[in-house]
């Protein structure tokens, strides 16, 4: 599931077309949370492809570690990140909360 799929396309008073951007929730913590230790090989996008079996899911690791990843797709090695593992139900919040703005 692409976070891109199915964009909000918007008018300005111009008539000219944007799209509105997306909104992330909080994950809450789950206790089939995975927790990994990175190493200097560790990427959000290898690691939800490892984990999900989809690159573009990074966002998901990344958002559930918000500050330990400080917005970079490198964490730094050594960093315990948590990875949620129902996905279904991440999905299914982002969904819910992009559709109630």
């Amino acid at each position: 599931m692409n976070r891109y799929d199915n964009p909000t396309i918007l008018t300005t008073q111009q008539r000219k077309p944007y799209y509105k951007g997306k909104s992330y929730p909080n994950i809450p913590v789950s206790e089939s949370d995975a927790y990994v230790i990175t190493s200097s090989e560790d990427r959000l996008d290898l690691l939800a492809y490892r984990y999900y079996n989809d690159a573009t899911l990074w966002w998901i690791i990344a958002m559930a570690n918000n500050n330990s990843t400080k917005g970079l797709m490198y964490p730094e090695p050594g960093t315990q990140l948590r990875i949620p593992t129902n996905l279904n139900a991440v999905l299914a919040l982002f969904n819910n909360f992009n559709l109630a703005r």
